[in-house]
């Protein structure tokens, strides 16, 4: 299995059931994310030297971009019951981050404190 329908087996793994469109756009995102994260990978290091990482990585940033594109409304109301979506970009704000903190170690555009 390539390292693409890796990160795209993940990324289903969390996203659930998904229409015909979805699913197409989702495999596109994954495709991006690993051309993204491989870019930015520090001199000398590929994707298979982190292998889990890098695989965990480009599915959260995959979903992060499907969440982005999500065209649900924000706000769904039946009888009593009222379902709103926070800030529509929340979801993709934190995914990002996990991707971006699992990936930090290994970029070579990324800052951290690693003791004071």
């Amino acid at each position: 299995m390539s390292l693409t329908e890796q990160i795209y087996a993940q990324a289903l793994l969390m996203a659930g059931k998904l229409s015909q469109e979805q699913d197409a756009l989702l495999r596109m995102l994954c495709r991006v994310a690993k051309t993204n994260l491989e870019g930015r990978l520090r001199s000398g290091l590929m994707p298979e030297d982190l292998r889990a990482d890098f695989i965990a990585a480009g599915s959260l940033l995959a979903l992060a971009a499907m969440s982005e594109s999500d065209d649900s409304p924000e706000r769904f109301t039946a009888g009593e019951l009222t379902i709103q979506r926070g800030e529509p970009s929340a979801a993709a704000k934190c995914l990002r981050g996990q991707a971006e903190l699992l990936m930090m170690p290994y970029v070579r555009d990324s800052f951290a404190f690693l003791g004071v």
